[in-house]
């Protein structure tokens, strides 16, 4: 009878403690307007999962997305890769 090894590397606490990079940082500080922008989006349309979409509602969704849009543009035009995804 074969026994069942693990064929990778277990995963330590110690691993888990390492703090992302000033590189990192940096993605993260460039890319906020748009994680800011998405949170918006997110919002608006979790606050419209349980209720009828009013007009207001419709244009703060409106609003929300071209808001997303827009720093995305802004982004890649930055130079920057922009992940498709996210909450748009």
């Amino acid at each position: 009878m074969k026994s069942i090894v693990a064929l990778q590397t277990l995963v330590t606490a110690a691993s888990l403690d390492m703090e992302p990079s000033a590189a990192e940082l940096d993605a993260i500080e460039h890319e906020m307007p748009l994680i800011r922008a998405e949170v918006e989006l997110l919002d608006v349309q979790i606050m419209t999962i349980d209720r009828t979409v009013t007009e207001l509602d419709e244009r703060r969704l409106r609003r929300a997305r071209r808001k997303v849009l827009a720093a995305r543009r802004d982004l890649t035009n930055r130079g920057h890769i922009v992940h498709s995804g996210g909450a748009a």
